[in-house]
Formats: C-alpha cells, sequence, structure tokens
C-alpha cells in the first residue's frame, strides 16, 4: 500500500495549479460620488449664498463660498460639493432648506 500512497503524493505534487474561475471571484465596486449643483436665480443675494455654502460646505472657505457663488451667477450654475451619495444628500437637502436653487442630484 505504501507504493499507491507514493504514487497518489507524487500524483498530487506534479498535478497543474488550477485558477479559480473568473466568475466565482468577487469584484469589489466603489459607489458613485454625487454632485451638489446649486443654481441662479433672482432672488438669493451674493451674500446669502456664499454664508450658506460656509455654513454647510465642510472646507468651505470664504474665498472658496465667493469664487463660486460668482460662478453661479454668470454661469448659471456651480458644482459645490463632490461625495457619496448620502453627504450629498445632506447638503443639498440644508441648502434648499435655506431657500437655495438647486438641481437634482447626479452621479458624478
Amino acid at each position: 500500500m505504501s507504493t499507491n500512497v507514493a504514487a497518489v503524493v507524487k500524483a498530487m505534487a506534479t498535478a497543474p495549479t488550477v485558477a479559480p474561475d473568473k466568475t466565482t471571484q468577487v469584484v469589489k465596486k466603489t459607489y458613485p460620488n454625487y454632485k451638489v449643483i446649486v443654481l441662479n436665480d433672482d432672488f438669493n443675494t451674493f451674500e446669502h449664498v456664499a454664508k450658506c455654502l460656509m455654513k454647510y460646505i465642510p472646507g468651505m472657505t470664504s474665498d472658496r463660498a465667493w469664487e463660486l457663488t460668482n460662478q453661479v451667477h454668470f454661469e448659471g450654475q456651480a458644482i459645490v460639493w463632490v461625495g457619496p451619495q448620502e453627504q450629498a444628500e445632506l447638503y443639498h437637502q440644508q441648502l434648499r432648506r435655506e431657500g437655495l436653487t438647486l438641481a437634482p442630484l447626479e452621479a458624478a
């Protein structure tokens, strides 16, 4: 019987390695980012828009808020934040509650 065991061990050692079937591999997909877009309107002041951006958008500086506010005014819209959907929904809701005019959230 020891010759049979030796033959099996030898056969196992020389057997080719088989790669796993690609259909069984797990592929991680990242969630898409979403854009918060402020639109131009005829009733919000520059100061109000800039203050709202500084209040609700993390890391928003005064200079950047005023740049974006000018972009909203002169170009009709500005992307004020891009990131994960849940945060985008929160910032969108907060800015909308302050009376800003916003485009619907869209994937970035």
